[in-house]
């Protein structure tokens, strides 16, 4: 991962572009701080900056990012409690809160 300032990336905007297009991702910085990422489309990960160790071994492949839910994967269990009974547990389970 490289990070370039704005007037840098300006004045070598190919040169980055390459660089992306190859699969590097370039974080480009405005007076010191991060204000965007380039990489190639497709290859966006949606996790904050503040997780960029998680983010590095997503992309060297160690570990997986987790996909969308999928509501069909869970089996219903087949309880059914009248509503007034599951209020209650419910209050009674968070108390005063």
């Amino acid at each position: 991962m490289r990070t370039v300032g704005v007037r840098e990336l300006k004045a070598k905007l190919s040169e980055y572009l390459r660089s992306v297009r190859g699969g590097e991702v370039v974080l480009v910085t405005d007076r010191g701080r991060v204000v965007a990422e380039l990489r190639a489309p497709g290859s966006a990960r949606h996790l904050p900056p503040s997780l960029e160790g998680l983010r590095d071994l997503i992309e060297r492949g160690v570990v997986s990012e987790g996909g969308p839910n999928d509501p069909a994967l869970y089996r219903m269990s087949g309880i059914s409690l009248p509503p007034e009974v599951v209020r209650r547990l419910l209050d009674e389970e968070r108390g005063d809160r």
